[in-house]
């Protein structure tokens, strides 16, 4: 399998789903009141927008930085990409649905948030599947030592738990339930693939047969 065709594939989506989180901002135009007023009004937007924006981009920066430590791909990982693909996309709708009900006095606010938190929960679940196919049969360049195996998963799906408590914190506060998906993006602004942890470095690894040399 094509790694390289694997990722160009996979940035067109992201780049995709990340334009059209922008098709959501917008104002009420002339007639409603002062332009800044309208902008206040709007915050919810500006508020899904920054959240997702951030979650899709470190997504798509730990996609790449997750491929490139595989030696090799297979059929099995063009699908848990294509699944994880699939989270990513939907990822404009639930911006859209929380933006729109954030702030609404009733029950759908918490429906929306936990619509939001959920679609994070698939995502991460989507990419925990990819990362325990790469622990397997010597699929990294660099492979993780089996003692450092649990700890590797559970650094990289830590985010995971977080997103299941913010299931939870939707039905007690839509805008809480909203900083917690932000505090999972901050999470995974640090580098957690393979690589990072087995080798405590996050250098660009070369081919098996030309590698950089690592200091001792």
């Amino acid at each position: 399998m094509d790694k390289g065709r694997l990722e160009a594939f996979s940035d067109g989506v992201f780049a995709v789903a990340i334009t059209l989180l922008a098709l959501n901002l917008t104002v009420d135009g002339p007639g409603h009141g002062p332009l800044i007023h309208q902008l206040g009004r709007h915050w919810p937007q500006y508020a899904a927008y920054v959240v997702s924006f951030s979650t899709i981009g470190i997504i798509w920066v730990n996609h790449h930085s997750l491929l490139r430590t595989f030696a090799k791909t297979d059929r099995t990982l063009l699908f848990l990409n294509l699944l994880l693909l699939m989270v990513v996309v939907v990822f404009p709708f639930v911006t859209s649905t929380l933006a729109t009900y954030l702030t609404a006095p009733s029950r759908d606010a918490h429906v929306a948030a936990a619509l939001y938190s959920s679609a994070g929960l698939a995502m991460a679940l989507a990419f925990s599947a990819i990362f325990r196919w790469s622990l397997k049969d010597d699929r990294l360049i660099e492979p993780v030592p089996p003692e450092m195996v649990r700890r590797a998963t559970w650094r990289f799906t830590g985010g995971t738990l977080v997103y299941v408590v913010c299931i939870a914190l939707s039905f007690v506060s839509a805008p809480a339930a909203l900083v917690g998906n932000g505090l999972v993006d901050v999470y995974y602004v640090f580098e957690q693939t393979p690589l990072s942890l087995a080798s405590g470095t996050t250098d660009e690894p070369g081919s098996p047969e030309d590698k950089r040399r690592r200091p001792p």
